[in-house]
């Protein structure tokens, strides 16, 4: 780690234990317990139907349906976007990010979208006294606004100036150049006489791109990705330099659970918050060797293996260092499953009746719940009682939710979005959130056993990905409990359902905010 983590640690602990005591919930305090440290594994693109505790019966998940067995399975748990940046956003800062622009799926370049100074998930934790750390896809971009990012010296602002002590970052995603990690402030392994040079306009330097040079791919774009090819893969962008920075596709995976394990073992003493982002199963879908055939479901199958076994390795760091019964883990997904995302990598063909969505409708991008409704697990052990629950809550809530864990109060201003479902949570209470705005290209609200779809123009399916995008320029309201699948539209015959949706959600719009 930087010095900057171990100063900062220095002078927590300069604070005496008295003061490290004063933010632990009272109800922690009277049993004698300590602090629980927090690992949230983010997974991305992972659909509801893609692991086995979810119904998926062609892929083999051992590791994450032990995580289910040993806690709580949610069957209405929602990422706060149907795309990865915005649930980014808005899980670190407990805001909806459609409240704010310039929080749409962000190019390879982006500046910070999350300013330094907010309350965040991340900083929340460090008042409690946690060390925090993120390691693997970030994708919520670097640097300062109005400036150009400087991949060959000092990468700031970044995570460690909105409450992480510790990062270690794949920048944007695997699709997407500059193909190279950032530890905290800095790319790894650049060499100084090759400097990098990225574009998401013109071409840089002269590496060869996909669209020219196709003979040169050991996988070959869909649609797009045709750019910069680096490891073989044709890119998002274009790229110059940094040769021996560059990352093998197919060490992404150890490289980062590595760095995860790492982090917990440097701060196995203290309380520790990790975020570990993991890059499966986004595209390109490149599997380390020992992966590749295993699922027998092609390279989408197997990464969702390479998935589990990075999940496998957290719980397997967690039961080394005694620490299992002391952490609360999470496990979840930025958003719904997508199949064909720009690669010919087989996906389509080799489904072999694997239904990603399983009983949902749409995916990634999409209206339908299938874009937001993804596996969401939560283990502790002695803690949560290992079952089921149909409480409605969304990543979002993390912020008010840990708050309370720690015995904090949120201002008024902070995670204008987050509520406090903890008891839900740790499944004491089968009552969640009471409403949930879902996040497409239309919004949705969801409230008891109600969907209300917003009208929209915009196309009705991507033609890119083949995905029911849930647009109508008709408002649409789903039965969920009925008709968990939305295939009956029932807003002409309950139109004042219909009525009372749309005024709410107007209402939590012009609000600007939604929390109690």
């Amino acid at each position: 780690m930087e010095s900057h983590s171990l100063s900062r640690r220095t002078f927590m602990k300069s604070l005496g234990l008295a003061a490290a005591a004063a933010v632990v919930p009272v109800k922690l305090r009277a049993a004698g317990a300590k602090r629980p440290n927090v690992v949230v594994i983010y997974a991305d693109d992972l659909g509801y139907g893609d692991v086995g505790c979810y119904g998926a019966t062609k892929v083999k998940t051992p590791n994450i349906d032990r995580l289910a067995s040993q806690g709580v399975r949610f069957t209405h748990a929602h990422s706060p976007s149907a795309t990865c940046t915005p649930s980014r956003y808005a899980m670190l800062t407990g805001e909806y990010a459609w409240r704010r622009k310039g929080t749409g799926i962000a190019r390879g370049n982006a500046r910070m979208i999350i300013e330094p100074g907010r309350a965040t998930l991340p900083s929340l934790m460090q008042k409690a006294g946690y060390t925090t750390g993120v390691v693997g896809k970030w994708h919520l971009g670097l640097g300062a606004h109005g400036q150009e990012i400087d991949w060959n010296g000092e990468i700031k602002p970044g995570p460690l100036d909105i409450g992480f002590d510790y990062s270690f970052l794949i920048p944007a995603t695997g699709d997407r150049v500059p193909c190279v990690y950032v530890e905290n402030r800095r790319v790894v392994g650049l060499d100084p006489s090759d400097p990098i040079e990225v574009s998401f306009g013109k071409p840089v330097g002269d590496e060869p791109t996909g669209k020219a040079h196709p003979e040169l791919l050991k996988m070959h774009p869909s649609h797009g990705h045709n750019q910069t090819i680096v490891n073989g893969i044709s890119r998002i962008g274009y790229m110059s330099g940094g040769k021996a920075a560059r990352w093998v596709d197919e060490d992404m995976a150890d490289v980062i659970t590595a760095k995860a394990t790492d982090f917990i073992e440097k701060n196995q003493d203290e309380p520790f918050f990790l975020y570990f982002s993991t890059h499966d199963i986004h595209v390109p879908r490149v599997p380390h060797s020992r992966f590749v055939g295993k699922s027998g479901l092609g390279p989408r199958g197997d990464a969702i293996v390479q998935l589990d076994w990075c999940t496998g390795e957290i719980l397997k760091a967690l039961d080394r260092l005694k620490l299992a019964d002391d952490t609360l883990v999470i496990f979840t997904s930025d958003n719904g499953p997508v199949v064909d995302d720009g690669y010919k990598d087989d996906a389509v063909e080799k489904l072999s009746g694997h239904t990603p969505s399983g009983p949902l409708r749409g995916g990634k991008y999409s209206a339908f719940d299938a874009g937001t409704r993804v596996p969401f697990i939560v283990r502790w052990p002695g803690k949560v009682k290992p079952g089921q629950s149909d409480a409605l809550l969304c990543q979002i809530d993390l912020m008010a939710s840990f708050a309370s864990l720690t015995g904090q109060t949120l201002a008024h201003e902070d995670a204008p979005d987050s509520f406090d479902v903890l008891d839900a949570l740790l499944g004491k209470t089968p009552v969640g959130r009471d409403h949930l705005i879902e996040h497409a290209r239309a919004l949705s609200l969801i409230k008891g056993d109600w969907k209300y779809i917003t009208p929209n123009k915009g196309a009705k399916i991507n033609r890119n990905v083949n995905i029911e995008l849930g647009n109508d320029p008709k408002p649409q309201l789903y039965n969920l409990k009925e008709d968990l699948g939305e295939r009956h539209n029932l807003a002409e015959k309950h139109p004042e359902r219909v009525a009372e949706l749309a005024a709410l959600l107007a209402r939590l719009k012009a609000a600007g905010r939604s929390r109690p």
